[in-house]
């Protein structure tokens, strides 16, 4: 029941994101990256060399979205595109070497990271907390 708007479910989702973006970009910020280009650049090091369309698919992002970040991206030397061998409607992303061991160290304090900002819950509540976060994400 709500009694006051900072009851309201979508403040609270929308303060606890907040928090997490703010938590995750002072973690990467001295590797010149935004959070959202840190998980991008985490993505790419579990799968390389990929189209676009199944990076944006991975990261659950729009074409548009996706296609600003890996501008800035590759301004930064962190990725490159190329023709793609196998279909040449798409291209490949993929990481340089400088961008391999950023995306490593992205990886590294990620870990570090996830276990520091849920430090306060049991292991039981982190699971659980993760798995309403899924069925939220997918609709409820």
């Amino acid at each position: 029941m709500l009694k006051k708007p900072e009851d309201c479910i979508f403040f609270q989702l929308a303060k606890a994101a907040q928090a997490g973006v703010r938590y995750w970009t002072s973690r990467i910020a001295h590797l010149n990256v935004t959070a959202v280009q840190g998980l991008v650049l985490a993505f790419l090091a579990d799968e390389d060399r990929v189209t676009s369309a199944r990076l944006g698919q991975r990261v659950q992002l729009d074409s548009a979205t996706l296609t600003g970040i890996l501008d800035r991206l590759e301004r930064l030397g962190f990725v490159e595109r190329r023709k793609n061998p196998h279909d040449r409607r798409s291209i490949l992303i993929c990481l340089t070497d400088e961008g391999k061991r950023v995306a490593r160290e992205i990886l590294r304090i990620s870990r570090e990271a996830n276990a520091s900002f849920l430090k306060e819950i049991s292991q039981e509540e982190e699971a659980l907390f993760r798995s309403l976060l899924v069925r939220l994400a997918q609709g409820g």
